[in-house]
């Protein structure tokens, strides 16, 4: 099983976005997005168009075609991007209904159910403490750091 990383690759565009806007361009390339993430532009367009649904982010075709944001980075928390990109729950019960007649069959659901709610719970009220402009921060913060030299690292 592997983790999902839709939010992480969503507010990674959101911030590169951010940072380029401040930086005096109107608005980003999904390629210069993809670059970023180190992802296909496809996989950047794809998180963009649901970000755009949310209201998060607008694009402009034609001359000057790209993405920039809606709202401040301020304004956005990563509640709101987790809810545009991951509109399901945390956790999935079973595909098909478990074996009613064994008694864990029976009450699985319902016991695993409430320990779920309250996790989402949780994990919904910590991204919403964290706003866009944090990430961006802590990314420029990271980015200030000095880098550990790596001999195997081309380029």
């Amino acid at each position: 099983m592997s983790a999902n990383s839709r939010l992480t690759i969503a507010a990674h565009a959101l911030a590169w976005i951010g940072l380029y806007q401040r930086q005096g361009h109107e608005v980003a390339t999904s390629e210069q997005i993809a670059g970023s993430a180190n992802t296909n532009p496809v996989v950047i367009r794809r998180l963009l168009g649901e970000l755009r649904r949310a209201g998060l982010v607008e694009s402009r075709r034609g001359v000057g075609a790209g993405w920039s944001l809606t709202r401040e980075l301020e304004s956005t928390t990563l509640l709101d991007v987790y809810e545009a990109v991951e509109p399901g729950p945390l956790f999935a019960m079973h595909r098909t209904t478990p074996n009613q007649q064994c008694v864990v069959g029976y009450g699985i659901q319902p016991a695993m159910q409430g320990i779920y709610d309250g996790i989402e719970s949780t994990v919904r009220h910590e991204l919403s403490l964290v706003t866009l402009e944090n990430v961006l921060q802590d990314v420029l913060a990271t980015s200030a750091r000095p880098r550990k030299s790596n001999p195997d690292r081309r380029g």
